[in-house]
């Protein structure tokens, strides 16, 4: 991508902007100094970006110092963000750089837990997702290429679930992430239509053989034959009369339930 050269004028970041802030600042490659501070301070945090990285000094100490001051700079409530573009050199010291966009998606899918994956699953299983092409994040690997194919048309979760062949909770922390960079576009999902009102002759079958309308072929052979066992008068020898004609009424019943069912 080109290099980003212009700057912006200082402005205050609420919740969730400086990621996508420093995602978008990633993906254009841009350099420059990004000044961040708190709107009441006078101590800003002067960050030097090269090419959509922001530099730091050499070792693990330096770079782990550096994604701390990003993750604490991202939690405040508001923040002043002002970017200069167009400075290229490297501070001093500076050996090492941290990939912004690389640096928001980690922030991101590092926030998934299981309390916010369930959550995400009861907001996004009733809508169509779909990817905004602008904000498309490059793929690190095969299955992010699939994630990414799977949101080029609105589709269900479900949908998106299946075509990626991945993890549920990956997939979840993939959606997370573009939801937070801007990239995922949610749209209600069409109104389903009216069911027809049901059979009551199917209803009955249902609750006499004890299952449901999302009970598949096999689940209603398997309850017919288990009423089957219990209810043949050719398993109850010991029976007398009137309880084979019991036995007899009921099978017959059980029976015309499943053939109507099956």
């Amino acid at each position: 991508m080109a290099r980003c050269d212009e700057s912006e004028p200082r402005r205050t970041l609420g919740p969730g902007a400086l990621v996508r802030l420093a995602h978008r600042l990633g993906r254009q490659a841009a350099s420059g100094v990004l000044t961040l501070g708190d709107p009441a301070g006078d101590r800003p945090d002067v960050l030097v970006l090269r090419r959509g990285a922001a530099v730091c000094g050499d070792g693990e100490p330096a770079r782990r110092a550096l994604r701390t001051r990003l993750a604490r700079a991202a939690a405040e409530p508001a923040i002043t963000a002002r970017f200069e573009g167009g400075i290229t050199a490297y501070p001093p010291g500076a050996l090492h750089q941290i990939p912004l966009a690389g640096w928001a998606r980690s922030h991101l899918e590092a926030q998934l837990d299981g309390a916010l994956a369930d959550a995400l699953v009861r907001e996004l299983s009733h809508a169509r997702l779909s990817l905004r092409p602008e904000l498309a994040p490059a793929a690190d690997d095969e299955a992010d290429r699939r994630m990414l194919a799977a949101l080029a048309e609105p589709r269900r979760l479900d949908q998106i679930w299946s075509l990626a062949r991945t993890p549920r909770f990956r997939l979840l922390a993939f959606l997370h992430f573009l939801r937070g960079i801007g990239a995922l576009a949610i749209a209600a999902a069409a109104p389903r239509p009216l069911a027809r009102p049901a059979d009551p002759r199917r209803v009955a079958a249902m609750q006499l053989l004890g299952v449901d309308e999302a009970s598949d072929r096999d689940s209603v052979k398997r309850a017919y034959r288990r009423l089957a066992r219990a209810l043949h008068p050719d398993l109850q020898p010991g029976a007398d009369a009137a309880r084979l004609r019991t036995l007899e009424r009921r099978f017959a019943e059980v029976t015309a339930a499943y053939e109507l069912l099956a």
